[in-house]
């Protein structure tokens, strides 16, 4: 077996035998394997395609090219919830929380932000002392505990993902569903996650533009789950406008504090509580869907699921007195109102052009390395299908450089756009893959 036969085969569009993927990951990771030699075969798999059993092979193999978290211990069904990723997306800090309070362990290792979509990491890390780099036996200890550990992946997880995610995004094969797929899943199943929710975003700010690819992304999560013997479901959620208010990592913070107060913005409320709901069915705890929404709003009345969230930050050395008075998070220089000059109704706040503002206020990073400034950021006062009259506020910059802020503010003219015609607010949910 050779890397030129295997590259050879799947340019010929035949079908990879396990042990020749395996051959090809092992070989890729200890160097062994060319990065010429892996972008042609990240070629011809992007321009023919795997078929599922391949694309599943794939994903163990990645899974297993590093260390494999085990939560065997904690004796309890974990189920890991994922974003492919989107702008304002708070969801993690006001579901994960949430559904700990009713019972579900969270046992959760998030990302950092890159390019316009933001990382719970990040944001979690805007909470001054809150440490997202813990050992092990501290993250599942903290799991027994007090039933939650949100944390950054420190641990060599799927490298060989990370090494071809690099490469594909080098030589424009990122669009591939069978390995976006196997990218997404391959961590899931490292991450030691018997049952899996992914939150799969559709729209400007998302990855999958449209429903019909994003459909096609979740069946392939789904069917390498079965075959993986892990459980997937796949919520199909909206990212064409930013989700909730608030982008930029203290200003989101903020909103997700609020909104486990009960002040809940309603497409964020949509998103978590469907989530949510799922990760309580697959946990065990309750097998009526609407029910499960009811228990969340429910401990979000009572303040169980702020309690949780305090309790976390506590744990992890944060200070909960931002939490107790959100005034104490540090503001930007700068925060300037954008007023319209029109009436109608907001047709469009484009996620994709919001989040790329954000980044360039500081709030994101173009490379890994970039720091992220925690105060800026953007909070939006209006939604799409909304009625504005003339004067009215449609957004706050929030900046700490003024070249910045005003170059923001004319653009944020562009990118919210008003319309005489009334607008129909579009659905929150999609839809549902199972």
């Amino acid at each position: 077996m050779n890397i030129l036969e295997i590259i050879e085969k799947k340019r010929d569009k035949k079908e990879l035998k396990k042990e020749e993927i395996d051959y090809f990951i092992e070989g890729y990771v200890n160097n062994s394997i060319t990065d010429y030699q892996a972008a042609a075969l990240v070629m011809a798999i992007y321009l023919n395609g795997m078929t599922k059993e391949e694309t599943t092979n794939l994903t163990i193999a990645m899974a297993n090219s590093g260390e494999i978290l085990d939560l065997s211990n904690l004796n309890k069904i974990i189920v890991d919830k994922h974003s492919t990723g989107g702008v304002g997306d708070k969801v993690s800090i006001c579901l994960l929380p949430l559904v700990a309070s009713i019972g579900v362990p969270v046992a959760k290792m998030s990302g950092r932000g890159l390019g316009f979509t933001g990382g719970t990491v990040d944001k979690m890390q805007s909470i001054p002392g809150y440490k997202t780099e813990l050992d092990m036996e501290n993250f599942i200890e903290s799991v027994e505990n007090i039933g939650i550990s949100m944390i950054s992946q420190t641990m060599n997880l799927a490298p060989a993902d990370k090494k071809l995610y690099a490469l594909r995004d080098s030589i424009s094969c990122v669009e591939s569903i069978p390995l976006i797929a196997s990218s997404i899943m391959s961590k899931k199943i490292a991450s030691g996650a018997e049952k899996i929710v992914l939150d799969v975003t559709v729209g400007y700010g998302a990855f999958m533009k449209n429903i019909k690819n994003a459909e096609m992304l979740a069946k392939e999560m789904i069917e390498i789950g079965k075959l993986a013997k892990r459980e997937t479901i796949c919520i199909l959620t909206n990212m064409n406008e930013p989700l909730g208010y608030a982008i930029g990592n203290n200003l989101e913070v903020i909103e997700a504090i609020k909104f486990l107060r009960g002040d809940m913005p309603d497409d964020l409320k949509q998103v978590v509580l469907e989530l949510g709901a799922y990760m309580i069915k697959m946990s065990g705890l309750g097998n009526n869907i609407e029910n499960n929404k009811q228990k969340m709003i429910e401990n979000i009345k009572n303040g169980k699921a702020l309690e949780k969230l305090v309790q976390m930050v506590k744990n992890q050395g944060g200070d909960i007195s931002y939490i107790e008075n959100t005034d104490k998070f540090p503001k930007a220089k700068f925060i300037e109102p954008i007023i319209t000059k029109k009436e109608g109704y907001i047709k469009e706040i484009n996620a994709e052009e919001i989040g790329k503002l954000a980044c360039y206020l500081g709030a994101g990073r173009i490379k890994k390395e970039d720091k992220i400034d925690n105060e800026v950021g953007i909070i939006l006062n209006k939604k799409v299908a909304d009625k504005v009259e003339k004067g009215e506020t449609l957004a706050y910059i929030h900046a700490n450089d003024l070249n910045k802020l005003e170059d923001a503010k004319e653009k944020m003219k562009e990118i919210i756009k008003i319309d005489n015609q009334k607008i129909g607010k579009e659905q929150t949910i999609f839809g549902i893959c199972k």
